[in-house]
């Protein structure tokens, strides 16, 4: 019994004491972000990696996922004889939650996993070390170029992810089924709002852009310099990822659409 209790408070302690060495960390990166605006084409070749190299994932995953929800929206709608409304059920579901929820998700998974590795790969091979031993800062000049480059993708392919949801519902519901194509798009216009709804589903996936961002960078940056350290972060990286994705959306959407 007093074996599981000192178990249990070790493991506390260890985890307030790495969430505290992650928070500085993330402060850290912010002090030295200076040199991304004086040397702009660091982040805009992040944008490229995190961003542009998730294209096609987050496009074609989008485009099913409106898909499914104008087949699954139909059958249920045509219950209550609100067929018309599929528009609205569509974009309203993607903008506000799917959207950004499973664009962070698969995020994490591509670029997340991807830039853990690479942090990772460089501390194996002392290349961070290197950097340090001729003065160059390696927050500045590797992990916050990163930073601002996955926080700068996160919202867009977010909004890419719903405008093909929303493009993938079309095809189904009006193409393929047959629903009014001006009843659909006339829905939608009624039913999203701009602030509620769009400015809302952008801000929830810029907080998902950082707290994929660093914790991507953190595990990269304190993994063991092993193959299966850097293997074990890169893993903790999609997980916590994913957690921190899901229970931050429970959060910010009860704050957002409470009075809804």
């Amino acid at each position: 019994m007093l074996d599981g209790v000192r178990k249990l408070g070790r493991q506390t302690i260890d985890g307030v004491w790495r969430l505290g060495v992650a928070m500085r960390f993330f402060m850290l990166t912010l002090l030295h972000s200076g040199i991304c605006l004086r040397r702009p084409q660091l982040v805009i070749r992040e944008i490229f990696t995190a961003g542009v190299l998730s294209l096609i994932i987050i496009v074609i995953s989008g485009l099913f996922v409106g898909m499914v929800l104008g087949l699954q929206g139909y059958e249920t709608l045509q219950k209550y004889g609100s067929e018309s409304a599929l528009g609205s059920l569509v974009a309203l579901s993607l903008v506000r939650e799917l959207g950004p929820v499973l664009a962070a998700l698969l995020f994490a998974s591509r670029a997340g996993s991807a830039i853990t590795a690479e942090i990772g790969l460089m501390k194996a091979t002392e290349q961070i070390a290197a950097m340090e031993m001729m003065a160059v800062d390696p927050i500045a000049r590797v992990v916050a170029p990163r930073f601002w480059g996955a926080l700068i993708s996160m919202p867009l392919l977010a909004a890419m992810f719903s405008a093909m949801g929303i493009f993938g519902g079309y095809l189904v519901g009006v193409v393929l089924i047959g629903v009014d194509e001006g009843s659909f798009w006339s829905q939608m216009q009624a039913a999203v709002d701009f602030r509620q709804d769009i400015l809302n589903g952008v801000f929830k996936s810029g907080v998902f852009g950082v707290a994929v961002t660093v914790i991507a960078l953190f595990e990269g940056y304190a993994a063991p310099p092993t193959a299966e350290g850097v293997s074990r972060a890169t893993t903790r990286t999609v997980v916590t990822s994913s957690l921190a994705i899901l229970a931050l959306d429970f959060v910010l959407t009860a704050f957002m659409f409470r009075g809804a």
